[in-house]
């Protein structure tokens, strides 16, 4: 499909027949402004009703950021199953850097919509109306509606992604990683998440920050967030009864990666990320007794893919 391929015209009905627009999606073809102010408006009403803390059940798969590389996305499917027959759990930035997050991020919502207790998503750090405006889903959505209409009705639904989870009461399941003013779920769950990502603060650091080797607290190099230590992940999963973090951000060559003595582990499931990384993707396979399988997956096979670089990247958001 090219990039610019016309978008039905607005002056067309609207129904919202849910297995169709998933089918139209999967094909790459557009669907119009309005089932798209559809989807967003659906879309609120079942996000709406989840905890910022939302408790999810395994079996589950859990997934990392997946940035607008839609045909990554169905490779993911293709590995890990179509939702219902898999339940899943992504754990945000649907959007930017790829070169189809309208596509992407739709899906995710198609299916939220149709299997609302088997699909989870929350909210990454490029859910953000600022943040789209600079790494490309403004431009993409301005490129393939006209308008940036779409980009508003995605934007203000991202507000109301759920910020973090937990898995069967063990697995904190979150974007980024911990913030100096939220020792408890319970702090989390008091947060009020319908809003723009502030530059500073909890929220904030839930969708920023990043692991670190070094113990204690420290200054993120991307400018929002903190850097946490090992004994700052041992001591929040103390306080909360939990065994593992699971979280998404950072590019990680082989698709996931475990620090803190193995009491917290980073997923990424977009391979050969920006089409130029060289890296695999990863999934966190829990069965129904929470026993964990990773598989990692190459890109999906396109026509005039760039050529991949094995050279470890520099440093990305």
């Amino acid at each position: 499909m090219s990039l610019s391929s016309p978008v039905p015209s607005a002056g067309e009905p609207s129904k919202f027949d849910v297995e169709e627009m998933i089918s139209t999606v999967i094909q790459c073809k557009p669907l119009s402004e309005q089932q798209v102010a559809k989807i967003c408006e659906k879309g609120k009403e079942v996000l709406q009703k989840e905890s910022n803390v939302h408790p999810v059940r395994a079996p589950i798969t859990v997934c990392g950021d997946v940035h607008g590389q839609f045909h990554d996305l169905l490779e993911l499917f293709k590995i890990g199953g179509l939702p219902p027959d898999t339940n899943y759990l992504f754990m945000g930035d649907y959007v930017d850097r790829g070169y189809y997050s309208v596509e992407t991020v739709t899906l995710l919502l198609l299916y939220k919509i149709r299997y609302p207790e088997r699909l989870h998503i929350l909210r990454g750090n490029h859910e953000s109306r600022q943040i789209t405006q600079v790494y490309g889903f403004y431009d993409e959505c301005v490129r393939k509606y006209g308008s940036a209409n779409v980009w508003k009705l995605f934007t203000d639904l991202f507000d109301y992604l759920p910020l973090t989870a937990v898995v069967e009461n063990e697995i904190f399941c979150l974007h980024g990683g911990l913030s100096p003013t939220l020792d408890a779920l319970s702090h989390i769950r008091s947060l009020e998440r319908v809003q723009e990502v502030p530059h500073e603060g909890p929220m904030c650091d839930l969708l920023w920050s990043d692991p670190e080797d070094r113990d204690g607290w420290g200054v993120s190099p991307r400018g929002a967030g903190f850097t946490f230590g090992g004994d700052i992940t041992e001591q929040f999963c103390h306080n909360n009864s939990l065994k593992t973090i699971a979280r998404a951000h950072q590019l990680v060559m082989d698709g996931y990666s475990w620090t803190h003595q193995e009491k917290l582990v980073t997923i990424f499931s977009a391979p050969n990320y920006c089409y130029r990384c060289g890296n695999l993707a990863g999934l966190l396979e829990l069965d129904e007794h929470m026993n964990k399988c990773f598989f990692q997956f190459d890109p999906a096979p396109r026509r005039g893919e760039a050529q991949v670089s094995k050279k470890t990247p520099d440093y990305f958001l």
